[in-house]
């Protein structure tokens, strides 16, 4: 099993080394775990993908300590340097166009001409990156298309010795993966919902939707993701008797995403949720109806990806 150690400043050094020897950390972020490796060194960041089973055409977020470290590897346009004043460091990625000086590995962009870029709002990555002094590659920690990890015990579980060390920041604050948007000519094109929400968004430009046949151009449009190993059904009011059912609100369940219906509490669990359906005795998961507006609009994204099955 992989070594899992509060990130206090000896482990914070042994994760530094390991990721200037080209090895991989998992870190706790404010959305999910992220498994982290340097973002220059190619061969560091196929060990991610290698790691997590995940396909080469899917590009990876480099996660930046600021806005002035983004800078050296993208082309920073006056929407998105507002975008960054606002909601970095947060939950926010941006889709812009890359530097050809930039010196990210090409496999961090999977052989596309923009690059994902995030700054994490929490205090282990962001020391992590200014003691590198370079992005840091980080996808969620775990296997590629399996249900993303919220505590150190779920990376564990999921990814178990392909990581050597695990920076155990206790439960992520928001629990889901960050919003992501491809920034140009004026508009802001909506990739992947998350905590920022469209509305938030909209007050600084337009907003679009992407299409859903588009091209993969950014981490987390695969059709099928965050998946459990057991089928889900959506919108269950009640559950079979071979359901594990996740209520929410007034439909109590076997486990409540917010008794209260509040969407930030049930974004939080979400993931834990899920996690806990899949390792229980039945063989489905049900999930109660969670309404769509703001944030609900992330948590039922991440719902239709888990009751997605891939194309055969």
């Amino acid at each position: 099993m992989p070594q899992i150690r509060f990130p206090d400043t000896s482990a914070v050094d042994d994760a530094v080394e390991l990721l200037r020897q080209g090895r991989l950390v998992a870190v706790p972020t404010e959305t999910v775990y992220g498994l982290a490796a340097d973002a220059t060194n190619g061969k560091a960041v196929a060990e991610i993908y290698a790691a997590k089973g995940r396909p080469s055409f899917n590009p990876l977020i480099a996660h930046v300590h600021d806005a002035e470290m983004a800078a050296r590897y993208a082309h920073i346009d006056d929407l998105a340097s507002l975008l960054m004043e606002r909601f970095w460091p947060g939950p926010l990625t941006l889709v812009v166009p890359k530097r050809t000086s930039c010196k990210l590995a090409d496999i961090v962009t999977a052989g596309l001409a923009t690059v994902a870029l995030r700054s994490p709002d929490h205090p282990v990555p962001r020391q992590l990156i200014e003691r590198l002094g370079r992005p840091l590659a980080a996808p969620s920690a775990n296997a590629s298309g399996r249900i993303s990890p919220t505590t150190a015990a779920h990376v564990a579980a999921s990814l178990g010795e392909r990581v050597p060390l695990i920076l155990d920041g206790g439960s992520c604050g928001i629990g889901l993966e960050s919003t992501i948007v491809a920034v140009g000519d004026g508009g802001i094109r909506l990739l992947r919902p998350g905590s920022v929400s469209f509305e938030e968004l909209a007050d600084f430009a337009p907003v679009s939707l992407a299409a859903k046949h588009n091209p993969i151009t950014a981490p987390g449009q695969l059709k099928s993701h965050y998946a459990p190993a057991k089928p889900v059904r959506l919108d269950a009011t009640t559950a079979r008797d071979d359901e594990f059912h996740i209520g929410f609100g007034e439909v109590a369940g076997d486990l409540n995403l917010s008794v209260a219906g509040s969407l930030t509490e049930a974004a939080a669990v979400l993931f834990a949720a899920l996690h806990t359906a899949d390792a229980s005795e039945r063989a489905a998961i049900a999930v109660a109806p969670v309404r769509k507006e703001g944030l609900g609009a992330a948590i039922n994204d991440r719902l239709s990806r888990a009751a997605m099955v891939e194309d055969k």
